[in-house]
C-alpha cells in the first residue's frame, strides 16, 4: 500500500510505502514530534521536518530531519559506502520516498542528476544559431556528440551517450514526443 502525506506548506504530497509509514507511525520519538503531520516542502524540493525548541538552559535548538535521509539511514544503511554517501531519488521526484525510489549515490552521480540549466530544457543540449548541439561531460571534459535540427533529437542523442557511459547512473532527459 502507498500512503500520500500532505505537506503543511505546499499543495504537494509525499509518497511512502507501508513499511516506512508503519515505522514512522510507531517510532516513539517520531510519533512524539508528530513527524508525519509536520512535514514541509524544503526549498531543495524534498520533504523536511523542522522545529525550533527552547533549551532549558536558555537559547534555542533547531532540529531538522530530511525525510529521504531518515528513511535511507533506517532501511538502506547497508548500501551506504565511502563513495555512495548522498541520498537521492531514482526517478528524480524528491517527494517520492518509497523504498524502491530511494538510493545512495556518489557526488558525481548526484551532480549529473541535477536539474538542467540549459535554455532548451534538456541536459547536455544547447542552441547554436538554428541547430542544437549535444554535449556530455566525461571525466570532467566536454565531449561533443553532434549537431541536430531539433532540441529533442539532440536530447535523444545525449540520452544514448549517457546510457553508454554511465549506465543506470546517467541522467536521462524526459523528451516530449519520445518514448
Amino acid at each position: 500500500m502507498i500512503y500520500k502525506i500532505k505537506l503543511k506548506n505546499a499543495d504537494a504530497s509525499v509518497l511512502l510505502d507501508d513499511l516506512v509509514y508503519d515505522w514512522i507511525s510507531n517510532d516513539p520519538y517520531l510519533s512524539q514530534i508528530d513527524l508525519l503531520n509536520n512535514l514541509r516542502l524544503h526549498s531543495s524540493g524534498c520533504a523536511v521536518f523542522q522545529k525550533t525548541w527552547k533549551k532549558a538552559e536558555g537559547g534555542f535548538k533547531t532540529e531538522t530531519i530530511y525525510l529521504h535521509k531518515l528513511i535511507a539511514e533506517k532501511f538502506l544503511a547497508k548500501e551506504k559506502n565511502q563513495s555512495n554517501r548522498l541520498v537521492g531519488a531514482k526517478n528524480g521526484d524528491k517527494l517520492d520516498c518509497r523504498l524502491e525510489n530511494i538510493v545512495y549515490r556518489s557526488r558525481s552521480t548526484a551532480s549529473r542528476m541535477r536539474k538542467t540549466s540549459s535554455n532548451t530544457g534538456y541536459t547536455g543540449v544547447y542552441r547554436e544559431h538554428r541547430r542544437f548541439r549535444a554535449v556530455i561531460s566525461i571525466n570532467g571534459k566536454a565531449k561533443h556528440i553532434g549537431m541536430y535540427d531539433t532540441a529533442e533529437e539532440a536530447a535523444h542523442a545525449y540520452n544514448k551517450a549517457s546510457r553508454e557511459h554511465f549506465g543506470d547512473q546517467g541522467k536521462i532527459n524526459k523528451i516530449k514526443g519520445w518514448t
